[in-house]
């Protein structure tokens, strides 16, 4: 298993792979959104990586209508999740994530799982033609329920699941029933905590999610591959205290999780 961390949008990306490389992470959960992030220097930032011995995720902006139910809405996100993967390829990415869209007129909110699914398959498809696998990212509903990512993934079987913990707390299936469903699709997991209201982003043990639980069940699926601590804080001080308090708990239980099997 290893750490990292995502870089803050607010500022340009060559910064922010500084910052975290100085922090000793493992790899950069490069997310491409604005304001400062929406595009960046791919041959500088490759270099920076290496310089770090840094690895790559591709993480790819939240709120892209990309299953919008008019054909030239669709396009143009397609066209924008593109040079997103064209971009995490060229810095080394293997992974991009997408988030589920959720934009739609209001009488076809039934029709979200559906239109995703349609939407996935070709993006998921373009992803593949970079070196990329696409993975779906869990959400809130109808995108909190395990029924609907099983669907999705019967219909789309190279998509895999990129599980969020703090996403899993407001509501829906749960991180312990994802795991114990869909462990096997696990292609990458955020952590954060939360008091299970809003996506509040705080240091593990901050708020209300049962970590002595979460993590065993996620080592348990047999996952041992990359998690970002998606930690965040007002000032770099304060992110690199609650960082280091997030990566003490998690190591430490991981550890333990290990011992105990």
């Amino acid at each position: 298993m290893h750490l990292g961390m995502m870089n803050n949008p607010k500022r340009p990306v060559i910064t922010e792979v500084e910052r975290i490389g100085r922090n000793g992470f493992s790899f950069v959960d490069l997310t491409m959104e604005g304001p400062q992030a929406t595009q960046f220097d791919v041959p500088a930032v490759r270099r920076l990586l290496e310089q770090y011995g840094l690895g790559v995720i591709g993480h790819t902006d939240p709120n892209l209508p990309y299953a919008y139910p008019i054909a030239a809405v669709r396009k143009a996100s397609l066209g924008e999740l593109e040079r997103c993967a064209a971009a995490f390829a060229g810095v080394g990415a293997t992974l991009m994530n997408i988030h589920p869209c959720y934009q739609c007129p209001p009488t076809m909110k039934r029709d979200l799982p559906e239109m995703n699914q349609e939407a996935l398959g070709p993006i998921a498809d373009m992803a593949h033609g970079y070196g990329l696998r696409l993975m779906l990212e869990n959400f809130k509903a109808p995108f909190d329920s395990v029924t609907t990512f099983k669907k999705i993934f019967k219909a789309v079987p190279d998509l895999g699941f990129h599980l969020d913990v703090g996403h899993a707390n407001l509501g829906g299936g749960g991180a312990l029933n994802f795991c114990r469903v869909l462990g096997s699709k696990l292609a990458h997991v955020h952590l954060s905590d939360n008091r299970g209201r809003e996506d509040d982003h705080m240091p593990i043990g901050a708020g209300h999610i049962d970590w002595e639980s979460v993590i065993p069940a996620l080592r348990a699926t047999g996952y041992d591959d990359s998690i970002t601590l998606e930690v965040f804080a007002d000032t770099d001080a304060w992110a690199a205290e609650y960082l280091k308090i997030s990566r003490a708990i998690v190591l430490s239980l991981w550890d333990a999780a290990g011992v105990r099997e």
